[in-house]
């Protein structure tokens, strides 16, 4: 018992020891426990200025004034962090000697500046004098003595504000309003943490989780998890990481509104057309190296209703990002890029016989931006079971898209469309204002439902093959419109025009409908400033032929074409011509007989057989008053007209003879 008493007794007497060595403990000593931890674990000094006051509970802790942390030493731009006041906690083993563990850090208005130098050096990058570069000892090992012995329970900030500098690019970031909330209360153990920033007015809030925090500080690689949340969506990762860098793990984004997320985290003003993201959902494989090359691997994302798989390399290293990418879909759905570039609705006046989507007010005139073509170069290759463009509806289509300096080439190497293929390219190009273009060749395609998407047009019914070469510049589909040149020709099979009877209109002039049945369709065109322009149409009939010629409004959407059909032999009015002239918009062109050309065309020879007619009756009673003329002078006169003789050289003749006999008499 009496051990006892004594042993109870030690106990009693070391804790009153302990107690008041506590409150003797002075305050700045305290921060310098703190400060020289600091300094050790980062191998930055640490500076705290002002009053410093000691707590005793419910924490040991000190409270400081100013705060810094020196940058690397290749910096000139001042401390890599600087802070209005520091509250920091320790355990009160620290009176007894041995590591010192912070239980808690509050930094009040810290200013953390975070550069990157042109040579790729970064001021993050921490080391303490004597321990290996990655925090080992020098046989690869972890030693207890060596290694950092930082821990903390909780470090909170607020009111931050970070800069990020690249000395290299000469980019510069700012964000304010940040809050973070750190937690790691064990060297070899997981860290957590919760931030909150504002890079551009509303707040994004990240989380996650570090595993193996002594590792990872080692060199070594630890599994990690993030999650980014802002208005409109967020962001998750689950994987593993390392500090040269290196990440490998799982992305999942689930973007409701992708402009709006876009937006908080700065990149504002983004205008997303339907069916390329405004919401957006991504599940990949990703992997990033040191080379700052990002990998993505059996990725699948979702842009509004269009699924699509594949690959993609980004190498982010050098001034701007360059993608190498293959994706594989089903069928897309584009449909909007027509609805936002229409102006003003669907067509289909009184004449049009199908549902096309031409405007009838004009071409939009809104600005094209194509700004985005500068942000990467890229080489993106597409395989789609079908592709819907509103105006246009594509099948199956495997198509290269090279971006290169602002201009993006679309190569088609099979495209399937309208029941037949289509090939070439087709091309963007923003260097120096925003032009398009391309050369297209068209085999086997179903004229009828291609014309109808195009030009709203669906009276011709045939399969054809074409090819045109084109070009358009300006800032809007409006300008492109009009200002397209360029050349190409057509060429059809069988086929059938409807909404009009060439045999009935050249039999009887009656335009009241019916159809029109055709063996082959041939034509050139040429393109200039917006308008079609073709000399050559052949059409040919089972009984007659049809030529063509006028201009094709692109710009205006109009029409003026003189179409002009032609009985072959054999029939009752051999050589029939009914000439038929197409004006007016696409919409609702008007189709009329041109009577004065038939006029010209079909009465030519009787115009000619009556002009001469009329030459010989003129010729005749121009005979018979040179003959009354000369029956008259003769009479008169006394003068012989011959035949074959005119009447001034007959009377010529005898003014010579009678001055001859003058002559003569005056020699007698």
């Amino acid at each position: 018992m009496r051990w006892l008493l004594r042993l109870v007794g030690l106990v009693i007497v070391v804790a009153l020891v302990a107690v008041v060595s506590l409150f003797m403990l002075p305050g700045d000593r305290v921060a310098r426990i703190a400060a020289e931890q600091i300094s050790n674990a980062t191998g930055r000094k640490v500076t705290m200025t002002g009053d410093t006051t000691v707590s005793f509970y419910p924490v040991l802790g000190v409270s400081t004034g100013a705060v810094t942390v020196a940058n690397a030493d290749w910096s000139d731009a001042g401390p890599m962090l600087k802070a209005d006041s520091l509250k920091i906690g320790v355990e009160p083993t620290a009176l007894f000697g041995g590591d010192i563990r912070i239980t808690g850090l509050e930094a009040v208005k810290p200013q953390i500046l975070l550069e990157r130098a042109a040579n790729g050096r970064v001021n993050w990058e921490l080391g303490v004098e004597g321990v290996a570069p990655s925090g080992q000892a020098g046989d690869g090992q972890p030693a207890r003595s060596e290694r950092l012995s930082l821990t903390l329970d909780r470090a909170l900030i607020t009111d931050a504000v970070l800069s990020y500098v690249d000395h290299g690019t000469g980019e510069r970031i700012d964000m304010v309003d940040m809050d973070f909330d750190l937690r790691w209360p064990d060297y070899d153990g997981a860290a957590t943490l919760e931030a909150s920033l504002s890079p551009a007015g509303q707040a994004v809030a990240i989380s996650g989780q570090l595993e193996k925090v002594g590792n990872f500080i080692a060199g070594g690689v630890s599994d990690v998890r993030a999650d980014v949340s802002a208005p409109g969506g967020k962001l998750s990762f689950v994987g593993r990481a390392g500090m040269q860098p290196q990440i490998g793990g799982r992305l999942s984004a689930d973007l409701e509104s992708t402009a709006r997320f876009l937006a908080a985290l700065g990149v504002s003003g983004v205008d997303i057309p339907r069916g390329f993201g405004r919401a957006t959902t991504l599940e990949t494989d990703l992997t990033l190296t040191e080379e700052m090359r990002l990998s993505l691997r059996d990725a699948g994302i979702t842009l509004d209703n269009n699924s699509l798989t594949g690959a993609a390399d980004i190498y982010l290293g050098g001034a701007k990002p360059r993608v190498n990418a293959h994706l594989r879909a089903g069928a897309l759905d584009f449909s909007a890029l027509a609805a936002s570039s229409g102006g003003g609705g669907g067509g289909g006046g009184a004449g049009a016989a199908g549902g096309g989507n031409v405007p009838t007010d004009g071409w939009s005139k809104a600005p094209i931006d194509a700004s985005a073509l500068a942000l990467a170069d890229a080489e993106v290759a597409l395989v789609a079971d079908s592709v819907n463009l509103g105006d246009f509806k594509l099948g199956k289509t495997r198509s290269l898209m090279t971006l290169d300096r602002s201009r993006a080439v679309f190569e088609l190497r099979e495209l399937q469309a309208y029941g037949g293929l289509i090939t070439g390219e087709f091309v963007m190009n923003n260097r120096s204002g925003l032009s398009v273009g391309g050369k297209i060749k068209a085999g086997g395609i179903d004229m009828k439902t291609f014309l109808t998407d195009a030009v709203d047009i669906s009276r011709f019914s045939t399969t054809g093959d074409a090819e045109v070469s084109f070009l358009g510049v300006g800032q809007s589909l409006h300008a492109i419109m009009n200002s397209l040149s360029g050349n190409g020709a057509i060429k059809t099979a069988r086929g059938v025009i409807s909404g009009i009877d060439l045999d009935r209109l050249m039999r009887s002039g009656d335009l009241s409908g019916g159809t029109t049945v055709f063996d082959s369709l041939s034509a050139s065109f040429t393109m200039n400033k917006g308008n079609l322009f073709n000399t050559d149409l052949l059409l040919s009939l089972p009984l007659a032929r049809a030529r063509g010629e006028g201009r094709i409004g692109l710009g205006a959407r109009d029409i003026d074409y003189l179409f002009t059909p032609t009985l072959l032999e054999g029939e009752d009015r051999k050589g029939l011509a009914i000439p038929v002239r197409i004006r007016g918009p696409w919409a609702n062109p008007r189709i009329t007989p041109d009577l004065e050309k038939a006029i010209d065309l079909n009465l030519k020879a009787e115009k000619e057989k009556l002009e001469q007619k009329v030459r010989e009756e003129r010729k005749k009673l121009e005979e018979k008053a040179q003959k009354e003329i000369n029956r008259t002078v003769e009479k008169e006169l006394g003068v012989t007209v011959e035949e074959g003789q005119s009447l001034e050289d007959a009377f010529q003749k005898k003014l010579e003879e009678e001055a001859a006999k003058g002559l003569l008499k005056l020699f007698e």
